[in-house]
């Protein structure tokens, strides 16, 4: 709800408050954006305004009417350059002038009963009222728009800003954020989520002291480097209570955020496009639009504020016919196969994913051009004969044959020099004529700022989308930006060529997504460089990382949730050795990482043994059974000994957890499991499914129990093997939810003292799938 008291403005979600004013400068002032306050009056909002009588010393009054009032010490919702404030800018325009002095100030305001379009980025769907507060540069004749939309029952504000050019000159845009919180005091932690292919989204913690800390981006995508989702919570916030701001932008280009720690012990926090290599001109009534920032506050620590966005992502930024659609298991042929495919063993493998259970059979990488490498073809997306001599749609209709649906892997913004696309449109990709270009992966990017290439590749795309029965499209991109130069744009606007890539990729997209509806869009950007709140209103799951090792996809994943759905990560269990470390990790923990979110599989199951192909085959059966609830119920992370997740149906009836350490500590025999999210006053069932370990694992601690001496790895110990297998231990409680949530007592682990059916064999990067059934509600 949004509420306007005199000169005050106050905006209401289900459980917090954000409030502003206009300052007598005609600046807009922040007061306060946190838990719920109640206000029904001005008076009410008075003691939320800073006191000032006499500005700071060696600082700069705004005018010789208010000398209590140096912008450089006031809270703002936007600051500028050249009128006292000194601290990071939310907006800097230099004019025909040369002046970079911005003074915007107050219009006037006006409640919107819908979202106002952005016309050249996608923005978040769903709201009912939006301000729109327009400031004026009268000097420059440019006006600024401020945009706050309000999303109550996901505890969601989003906000934006537009600049208008209405002088009769050109200016120069040469930052424009989306938002800005100013705090009174710098009392909290930076989160950010960092890394880089196949290690993405590390954790860090920084305690805000001093200085500017950033986060950004400027590898022409919100990149692996720094995920635009940041948070700032109290020092002593936790998963389930204090203070925390979870915030994002709905932007897939190089992005921005910034937290500055004044001299007077204040705090600024701003994020938008990356103001690094970033000019934007603009000539007369001419207007430029910032992403959409999406932020939200929760008291009660980061499970609360991850559950708010989880809910906004799957109801306001994905769309679509999958939006809330269950998605299908896939077999992808990547690391089974790379580049050394043909039809035969495509059509071997998808065999033994249909006995497996698997739904979507998808053919990555290597099936068009002479794609034998990656030095080769990009650009070139025909079949290639002599891997598919038959052709991709009777490939496709003898997948569909075999019970499967069909997914295709494309990389359409990129094209290797050896293609004969390039050869005829050397003129078509990003890079500087007549330099030598630095390459990532041997390719180089298409100019999506050409409208020209866009309208080439939607039609490229759809003839190959239209071309057999596909259902399912992993789209990569699988380097980041060099050379950065469109040999369509002017010289004066070279500074453009990030942001107007990212939306002539909006453009794509949304071409094709409006064309094939049905079709389930992946997006892929060697693995997470480009996951991001843009690219979820077009695709609506998209590949966490190319590392599918069991114990850095915990940390990927675990990392993921604080900002993102479990419905919008997509995830494989692939071989052991794992192909990215060369570890290995059970069977089971690698499914039961996996199944948090988007299950697929990256290995050859034609070549399995029996009893692994049995186990994926279980797996998958389970999996189905409890996929709605792995997909779309609301995910917790448990903070204890162990790794600790649990994810609850939205009506708690029906919970899945898991357990995971990564090393056995030496005669550690006791651990928990913790649920959330359960009716405290509800009776559940607890139990996990009972499994036997192969003899072999033990090694030769066979013969204490042996007749026999048997030597390891022998003929003897292989026979023994195939008959003899040593039980799992067996879970099951009948209890209240309250106490499901105080923590279970699990079996004893292996110590070294003697195992039987009461022990837990837990070795290495060992885990634990729970599941707990409600049977009926306390009366």
């Amino acid at each position: 709800m949004i509420k306007q008291y005199d000169q005050s403005f106050v905006l209401e979600t289900a459980h917090t408050s954000y409030i502003f004013r206009l300052l007598p400068t005609k600046q807009l002032e922040h007061l306060y954006y946190g838990k719920k306050l109640a206000v029904s009056s001005s008076k009410d909002i008075e003691p939320l305004i800073e006191q000032h009588a006499f500005a700071p010393g060696n600082t700069n009054i705004y005018d010789e009417e208010h000398p209590e009032y140096s912008l450089e010490d006031m809270r703002l919702e936007a600051g500028m350059i050249g009128k006292g404030d000194i601290r990071i800018p939310f907006v800097e325009i230099i004019h025909a002038d040369g002046s970079s002095t911005n003074d915007f100030l107050f219009q006037e305001a006006k409640i919107n009963t819908s979202h106002t379009p952005i016309r050249t980025l996608p923005y978040a769907l769903n709201n009912k009222e939006e301000l729109e507060v327009t400031l004026v540069d009268e000097a420059y004749a440019v006006i600024l728009k401020l945009y706050y939309n309000v999303y109550p029952e996901y505890d969601i504000i989003t906000r934006r800003a537009v600049v208008i050019n209405n002088s009769d000159e050109e200016i120069k845009v040469n930052r424009l954020m989306s938002t800005q919180l100013d705090f009174s005091n710098h009392n909290y932690v930076l989160t950010t989520f960092n890394g880089n292919w196949t290690n993405e989204m590390n954790r860090h913690d920084h305690i805000i002291e001093s200085g500017i800390h950033i986060n950004a981006s400027l590898t022409g995508c919100s990149s692996s480097r720094a995920n635009p989702f940041v948070m700032l919570s109290g020092k002593h916030t936790t998963e389930d209570d204090g203070d925390v701001y979870g915030l994002n932008l709905i932007y897939s280009g190089n992005h921005y955020e910034a937290v500055e720690v004044t001299s007077y012990g204040k705090m600024r926090f701003i994020a938008g496009i990356n103001p690094q290599n970033f000019s934007f001109l603009l000539e007369e009534g001419e207007i430029f639009e910032s992403p959409e920032a999406v932020m939200c506050f929760s008291a009660h620590g980061f499970n609360d504020m991850s559950k708010h966005m989880h809910a906004f992502i799957n109801d306001c930024i994905v769309r679509g016919t999958w939006q809330h659609k269950e998605r299908p298991i896939l077999l992808n042929s990547w690391e089974a196969n790379y580049f050394k495919i043909n039809e035969q063993k495509l059509l071997r493998q998808a065999k033994a994913a249909k006995k497996a259970g698997i739904e979507l059979f998808v053919m990555d990488d290597g099936w068009f051009g002479k794609r034998d490498n990656d030095q080769s073809s990009l650009g070139d997306w025909q079949y290639d004969p002599k891997k598919l001599p038959h052709g991709l749609k009777h490939l496709v209709d003898k997948i569909n044959e075999i019970g499967l649906d069909f997914g295709i892997w494309v990389e359409p913004e990129m094209v290797n020099v050896d293609s004969s696309l390039y050869r005829s449109h050397k003129e078509w990709t990003i890079e500087i004529p007549g330099h030598n270009q630095s390459e990532g992966r041997h390719q180089r990017i298409l100019d999506l700022c050409n409208p020209e290439v866009v309208g080439y590749l939607t039609d490229v795309m759809s003839e190959l989308f239209s071309s057999a029965n596909i259902k399912y499209v992993k789209w990569d991109m699988n380097r980041t930006f060099s050379d950065i130069y469109s040999q369509y744009l002017p010289s004066s606007q070279q500074q453009e060529v990030f942001h107007r890539y990212i939306i002539g990729l909006y453009k794509l997209l949304d071409n094709l997504t409006k064309a094939f509806p049905d079709i389930l869009f992946e997006g892929c950007a060697s693995g997470g460089n480009r996951f991001d709140l843009g690219m979820l209103c077009y695709m609506p799951q998209i590949w966490a990382s190319d590392n599918t090792d069991a114990l850095c996809r915990y940390h990927i994943q675990n990392s993921y949730t604080y900002g993102y759905p479990l419905s919008v990560i997509s995830n494989h269990v692939s071989s052991t050795p794992n192909h990215q470390t060369l570890r290995t990790a059970p069977l089971d923990t690698r499914y039961n990482i996996a199944c948090f979110g988007i299950l697929g599989y990256e290995t050859n199951l034609a070549d399995l043994s029996n009893e692994a192909f049995e186990e994926i085959k279980n797996q998958i059966a389970q999996y189905k059974a409890y996929r709605h609830t792995f997909q779309f119920g609301t995910f917790y992370r448990i903070k204890q000994d162990l790794h600790n997740w649990c994810v609850v149906s939205s009506d708690q009836k029906e919970a899945m957890g898991m357990i995971m350490q990564e090393l056995v500590l030496p005669n550690r025999q006791h651990h928990q499991f913790i649920a959330r999210g359960l009716k405290e006053d509800s009776h559940y069932h607890f139990f996990n499914q009972e499994k036997q370990y192969n003899v072999k694992l033990f090694g030769d601690l066979i013969n204490t129990a042996s007749p026999i001496h048997i030597k390891q790895d022998s003929l003897a110990h292989h026979v023994v093997a195939k008959f003899v297998k040593m039980p799992g231990e067996v879970e099951d409680v009948h209890t209240s939810g309250s106490v499901l949530m105080y923590g279970v007592n699990l079996k004893q682990a292996f110590s070294a003292n003697g195992y039987s059916e009461q022990v837990r064999y837990f070795q290495d990067f060992a885990s634990r799938l729970y599941f707990i059934q409600e049977e009926s509600e306390i009366k």
